[in-house]
């Protein structure tokens, strides 16, 4: 087995580990130069409620009918 210190291989290790961080950085660097970042408005919601919806909401307290259908068969 040949010594790797004296054949040069750890040089060759080094290089390799090396260009793989300076290309990690390079596409970093890419991604975060050309990804623009779009401002979002933010949203506000209306929480005032309106007549129309409460009397929708008591109207339909006051007769129980059914959103789903059963089947016909239980599989």
């Amino acid at each position: 087995m040949q010594n790797p210190f004296e054949s040069g291989h750890i040089r060759n290790y080094i290089l390799l580990y090396a260009s793989v961080v300076v290309i990690m950085i390079l596409f970093f660097i890419a991604s975060s130069f050309f990804n623009e970042i779009e401002t979002v408005q933010k949203k506000v919601f209306n929480t005032e409620v309106k007549e129309e919806v409460v009397d929708e909401i008591n109207a339909s307290k006051e007769e129980p009918t059914s959103r789903f259908k059963l089947l016909d068969k239980a599989y």
